[in-house]
């Protein structure tokens, strides 16, 4: 969430922010109308309370009982306003929070600006395309044929956009988890297991909601929403909390599935695992000094594209522009691997620094060692990395003539002895 003060004292730079965005900058002023009608109300209803308040200390030294009365009287329309003025503010109130929560952060000025994903800017690629003597099978056929991935099982139990893994694959799926998490914790990110179901407040304070509330899942009955991703519930590890400044940075790491409702058109985004309602991410999350932010943010990079290259996959390191920013980030860094099979560079990480964006919502802030003032820490989150599409680029680039797959030599100590994976396992 933005500074209401940013918003009255520079409200230029965030319309240009938000054209930069390309979303409309009349949000802009429909806050500032909201903002200053609350303000009136306010000084109003200060301004009733202060009569009243003065009216009834003379009211308590007055003889007369008649003349006391006519002031009771007169007072009682005045505690009437006061009423009908609370009414007022409470529900100007709503509508300004409603449009502050909806109103996205400020872009970095190194964010390059553009419209959309196709103007995004690709910063180095790591390693060479995997090359074959024979076409290479996209995933989708040399799962089923190696039996270890289901899609007419995965839609039996829940429909479309849902698999099964099977044998080496599910035990694949599992080492690449264990992987990643045991190389953060090597990488000073301290391991938490999480509840995968929220409360509103929790989503709210990471960014989630309003905004995104029709692409989670949600049990209403009970008021929970399913995990979209860890980064919601890392952040609201420390919702409301005032941390020593001499703890930071904190890095977190933590798997979870994650749950969204995915909008899906036909095409060839549809067709395998790379998107569904469900799928497996490993998360890193920091939360720092705001001064130490940008080289955080270059440190979670790295670590990123430590996972990444430890698989042996090739990948690139892409800069998302403007129009591709998330809500909450103010620079993103993608990471995407090669997928010999698709034909196809998938992005698996977005690292993100929001800034105090997620801190200003839940409420979480630093102590500063020489005693100052509690001020907003920033917060950050990568992917580190996402599946399924590690293990689509897994499958695909190490695939062989016979069908089989080799399996990554970081892998090996999960896999129980399997170096290639075969139909008959």
């Amino acid at each position: 969430m933005l500074d209401i003060n940013l918003i009255r004292e520079e409200s230029e730079r965030v319309r240009e922010a938000l054209r930069k965005r390309m979303e409309d900058p009349s949000a802009v002023d429909a806050i500032l109308a909201l903002d200053l009608e609350r303000r009136k109300l306010l000084t109003e209803n200060e301004k009733r309370k202060a009569e009243r308040n003065a009216v009834s200390k003379e009211i308590g030294q007055m003889n007369d009982p008649a003349a006391r009365q006519v002031k009771i009287d007169a007072m009682r329309a005045v505690g009437d306003a006061i009423t009908n003025l609370d009414e007022q503010l409470r529900q100007v109130d709503e509508r300004l929070t409603l449009k502050l929560a909806s109103l996205p952060n400020i872009p970095d000025p190194a964010v390059p600006v553009g419209a959309s994903e196709h103007d995004n800017q690709v910063i180095k690629t790591v390693g060479a395309i995997p090359e074959f003597n024979f076409t290479p099978r996209a995933h989708w056929d040399l799962g089923p044929e190696l039996g270890i991935l289901d899609f007419e099982q995965g839609t039996k139990l829940s429909g479309s956009r849902f698999y099964v893994l099977s044998g080496a694959g599910a035990r694949l799926q599992r080492a690449i988890i264990a992987w990643m998490l045991d190389l953060h914790n090597r990488q000073g990110y301290t391991e938490k297991y999480l509840p995968f179901m929220l409360r509103g407040d929790i989503l709210y304070g990471a960014g989630q909601l309003p905004k995104f509330a029709d692409n989670l899942y949600h049990d209403a009955e009970e008021d929970f929403w399913f995990v979209p991703t860890a980064e919601v519930p890392l952040t609201g590890l420390h919702l409301g909390d005032i941390l020593e400044e001499a703890r930071l940075p904190i890095k977190y790491t933590a798997y979870t599935p994650c749950w969204r409702r995915e909008k899906m058109s036909a095409g060839k985004d549809v067709r395998g695992i790379k998107r569904g309602h469900q799928f497996d991410k490993v998360e890193m999350y920091k939360y720092c000094l705001p001064d130490n932010s940008v080289a955080e943010h270059e440190a979670m990079l790295q670590d990123a594209e430590a996972t990444a290259a430890g698989l042996g996959l090739t990948y690139r390191v892409v800069a998302q522009c403007t129009g591709d920013l998330s809500f909450a980030s103010q620079r993103t860094f993608d990471i995407e691997v090669w997928a010999a099979g698709c034909g196809e560079w998938l992005e698996v990480s977005s690292v993100s620094n929001v800034g105090d964006f997620q801190a200003r919502r839940a409420n979480i802030r630093y102590r500063p060692s020489d005693g100052g003032k509690p001020r907003f820490v920033h917060t950050l989150n990568g992917s580190g990395l996402a599946l399924p599409r590690i293990m689509i680029a897994i499958l695909e680039n190490n695939q062989q003539s016979d069908g089989s797959v080799k399996v990554p030599e970081v892998l090996k100590p999960w896999m129980g002895g399997i170096d290639i994976i075969r139909k008959e396992q």
